[in-house]
């Protein structure tokens, strides 16, 4: 496709809806289309399965029952928004994708990476994100960060043990594609890492020259 898939990854109190933006104020200043997106979510029936995903309720969600829910999500937000965005030119700046699923449901919940892959191949095809920014710091920031925001959703919730499952996740993920990841350290200041992000600007230009 024509366009410019890029995810933001990171656990909780990261800060990657904040660098997003900061990420597209320099795209859009260079004239491209920026299309923002999050998972779960991104249309209005994927953002009904977020909150299925995130509210906390008595009755516990098997964790088959979360990873389809996820990908059911996705697969509806791939066909409204991100293929569509892409087919266009448009670059989509994703607040989350695929790479979650690895980190929460398979690292965090204990899922095979079989599994998770064999659904990302049904559900996603050859579509993979063409740069992943992942944002680390360690779990105690950011449930510090998550915690200030207000009420903790489900996932929030969770224990911290398995937070540093996900992060642990995340890392392997990012030594196992390290042509694909760029790693920043989200425990700096806000300014420190929203220079980061600018500093990687140039570098998606080009990619999307390239296109």
């Amino acid at each position: 496709m024509p366009g410019l898939f890029i995810t933001l990854e990171g656990p909780e109190g990261a800060g990657k809806t904040t660098n997003r933006e900061v990420l597209a104020e320099g795209l859009r200043a260079a004239g491209l289309e920026v299309v923002l997106s999050r998972e779960p979510g991104g249309t209005p029936l994927a953002e009904e399965i977020r909150q299925l995903l995130l509210t906390p309720r008595e009755e516990p969600m098997a964790v088959d029952a979360e990873l389809l829910l996820v990908f059911a999500g996705r697969a509806q937000h791939i066909a409204q928004v991100i293929k569509p965005a892409l087919a266009r030119g448009a670059v989509v700046l994703c607040d989350r994708f695929t790479d979650a699923t690895y980190a929460y449901q398979g690292a965090g919940r204990g899922l095979p990476e079989t599994r998770i892959a064999a659904l990302e191949q049904f559900v996603q095809g050859d579509l993979r994100p063409d740069m992943t920014l992942l944002f680390d710091l360690p779990i105690e920031v950011g449930m510090q960060r998550a915690a200030a925001r207000g009420r903790l959703d489900r996932f929030e919730q969770e224990a911290q043990v398995f937070f540093q499952r996900v992060r642990q996740g995340y890392l392997a993920q990012a030594k196992a594609s390290p042509e694909r990841y760029r790693l920043l350290d989200a425990s700096q200041t806000l300014e420190q890492v929203q220079q980061a992000v600018r500093d990687l600007l140039p570098e998606i230009l080009a990619k999307v020259a390239a296109r």
